[in-house]
């Protein structure tokens, strides 16, 4: 029995790394064990208790006012604890935030092996995400294991010389939506329960990149505006990240008008379940570009560039930018031509099959010679 230890602590990480503790923990070859930074105190227990996954280790590093350094140091210390009296096999990180590179480098720090779930994903801009793109890329040089959830990130890795231990998985996100999306969902949110998802276009709106700060964001939300007043049709729910920068800009530029909801952030259920009910997704989370393709919803991502051209390439996602003018021109295009939303909503989704959990406990076990042939690779 293999000791595999799951480190996440923000609420996209949880989404996609609970269904593979879960399915670790069911596996009798591992011995399973969960442990949290709490980069994102809330909004990380509302997946943790949606998916009734208790963590055996809880760092609960959140802090008011944190800094990225603040964060990164909190998490390395607290693993070093954690590492001595757990003693793990392997630790999986998953993708790109602080805790990711804290809890991959305090892991090479006790020579543990390292597996990257949601590898290879680049930009090639070092400020943008910030600080995703470095955060990723450190971690690529520690890990042992890289779980991709695509052939385009599985050749981005190979062009920085990483090809041993490369799995192509396809993305955890995919799993957790056959857990969370039900046709007969009710919201606790009394918005959400009341909104006409027949008649009206319902568009979900999130924003709170670190790289849209000032006038990037001031730009999207006066577009975002302009969308409501422009199409009479639509309704703008936008759950306001609970950083003060966003909070103070969503009620600046967007407050105040009937079609549009600023309401509280969401739990993953309520968020899919949304997502999987509206006409259109607005965002620059990274997250929101998987689920929602494989929701049949089209994406217009507001940023510059992404780390997922796969979906743009499918033709699901399409690159928005954060001036206001694109912004505005590419949603109105969508909400009055039915042919360029159908062409977004039927293509096909390339980011999974909802097998990517069972690929990389496969992948796991078979590294560690707990089974004698490699995993299928998704797409494959």
């Amino acid at each position: 029995m293999k000791k595999v230890m799951t480190v996440f602590g923000t609420r996209p990480e949880a989404i996609k790394m609970a269904p593979l503790a879960l399915e670790l923990a069911k596996r009798p070859e591992f011995e399973a064990i969960c442990c949290v930074t709490a980069q994102h105190r809330e909004m990380l227990d509302s997946v943790l208790d949606i998916f009734r996954l208790k963590p055996n280790y809880d760092l609960d590093v959140m802090e008011p006012c944190q800094t990225l350094s603040t964060i990164t140091s909190k998490c390395l210390t607290g693993m070093d604890r954690v590492l001595e009296e757990a003693k793990p096999d392997l630790v999986l990180v998953h993708g790109d935030t602080s805790t990711t590179f804290a809890g991959a480098l305090a892991a090479y720090y006790h020579k543990i092996p390292v597996g990257h779930v949601e590898a290879g994903l680049r930009t090639y801009d070092k400020w943008s995400p910030f600080p995703e793109e470095i955060n990723r890329k450190l971690v690529g040089a520690i890990a042992d294991l890289h779980f991709c959830p695509t052939p385009a990130n599985r050749d981005n890795l190979a062009r920085e010389n990483i090809t041993k231990g490369v799995f192509l998985t396809g993305n955890t996100v995919i799993d957790a939506l056959k857990t969370t999306v039900v046709k007969d969902f009710h919201f606790s949110n009394k918005v959400l329960n009341n909104l006409d998802y027949v008649n009206q276009k319902v568009i979900l709106v999130t924003c709170h990149r670190r790289e849209n700060y000032g006038q990037p964001m001031a730009s999207i939300m006066t577009a975002l505006r302009r969308v409501a007043d422009a199409f009479p049709e639509t309704e703008l729910v936008y759950p306001v990240h609970l950083s003060p920068v966003v909070q103070e800009a969503a009620h600046q530029y967007l407050g105040g008008h009937p079609r549009i909801h600023l309401i509280d952030p969401l739990d993953v259920r309520e968020m899919h379940n949304l997502m999987a009910r509206c006409h259109l997704v607005m965002t620059d989370s990274g997250g929101l570009q998987e689920e929602a393709p494989a929701l049949g919803r089209p994406v217009l991502v507001l940023r510059k560039e992404t780390e997922r051209p796969e979906a743009v390439s499918a033709g699901t996602v399409r690159l928005a930018g954060v001036e206001e003018e694109s912004v505005f021109q590419m949603a109105s295009q969508l909400l009055s031509n039915q042919d360029e939303y159908e062409k977004m909503a039927h293509a096909a989704n390339p980011y999974g099959d909802g097998r990517a959990c069972r690929r990389i406990a496969d992948a796991i076990a078979w590294h560690f010679g707990l089974r004698e042939t490699p995993p299928d690779a998704f797409g494959g």
